[in-house]
């Protein structure tokens, strides 16, 4: 029996692998609520928030630049965070299943954070942000202990009505660069949600025998494959519930990462990551108001 999410182990036995859980909605923010009241001095002051405000950014020069050619302007970096203690779960030495509390956790944190970071582009009235990313953060109050930051840029359309808002009338969120949110204008499509798709999967562990029989040849590691593979299908399958829920099309920009955390071994974290998006009505394009495609060879190559 092995214990994962922090030192410690007790008499509990959660029986073999569980049934995977849903996507959770996204929370409300717990005590802090959606928008912790840390920021309203900043926010205040920023662009979308008054007259005299000065917008800020994580933004470069050039893509300062290309987001005003793609007729959007920058109002505010917006921020979301929380830290999220992880709990103890127990998982069978020889067993390869899913970890429900830690995929719980590393769901829900998450969520707390971009709806933070949303709910502080939704008070500057932004249609969307863009350069959405994630981050995680140890600190040396605990191994059970992680600190998870939302961040990106509030943008909002010089023209329109809230057109380029998601289906249900809430800012848009990507992780896109702002060259490819240029270029998926271009292309007739808008960004509805960053969405993603996590498991946290405990791989089994071999006996000393299996191990020394298979040192002296080559061979699929069978369990091991089935198991990855089982860990990634759910995180992928999660990521698209979330398009399909936002009223996607489509998801570009799709990548997974795996990490172990602070769980030790044979515990890992398979993350779906990806930018989901919708056509642009017809009724919403106007001929000659979207950017235009055009060739650049660049001098670097």
């Amino acid at each position: 029996m092995a214990a994962f999410g922090r030192k410690g182990s007790g008499p509990e036995d959660q029986g073999g692998a569980a049934s995977a859980p849903p996507p959770p909605a996204p929370p409300s923010g717990g005590g802090l609520g959606p928008e912790p009241e840390a920021a309203a001095g900043r926010l205040g002051a920023t662009a979308g928030a008054a007259p005299e405000g000065v917008f800020t950014s994580d933004l470069s020069v050039a893509e300062y630049l290309l987001l005003g050619e793609a007729g959007f302007e920058p109002l505010g970096f917006v921020v979301g965070s929380s830290i999220y203690h992880i709990g103890l779960q127990l998982a069978r030495w020889g067993q390869n299943q899913e970890l429900t509390v830690l995929t719980q956790a590393m769901y829900s944190a998450r969520e707390l954070a971009m709806s933070r970071m949303l709910a502080e582009a939704e008070q500057l009235g932004a249609d969307g942000i863009v350069g959405v990313e994630l981050h995680l953060q140890a600190y040396a109050w605990g191994q059970d202990v992680l600190e998870f930051v939302a961040t990106g840029t509030a943008v909002r359309a010089r023209e329109g009505n809230g057109d380029h808002r998601a289906p249900g009338g809430r800012p848009f969120t990507s992780d896109l660069s702002v060259q490819d949110f240029y270029r998926l204008l271009a292309a007739g499509s808008l960004p509805v949600a960053f969405v993603l798709g996590t498991c946290v999967y405990h791989v089994a562990h071999q006996s000393a025998m299996a191990a020394m029989r298979q040192s002296w040849q080559n061979q699929e590691m069978a369990l091991f494959t089935q198991g990855i593979y089982e860990a990634r299908e759910l995180a992928l399958a999660r990521m698209q519930a979330e398009a399909t829920a936002a009223g996607a099309k489509g998801i570009v920009g799709v990548r997974l990462a795996v990490s172990s955390h602070v769980w030790g071994e044979h515990a890992t974290e398979f993350l779906a990551l990806g930018t989901a998006i919708r056509p642009l009505e017809p009724q919403h394009a106007r001929p000659g108001s979207g950017p235009t495609p055009s060739f650049v060879l660049g001098l670097d190559h």
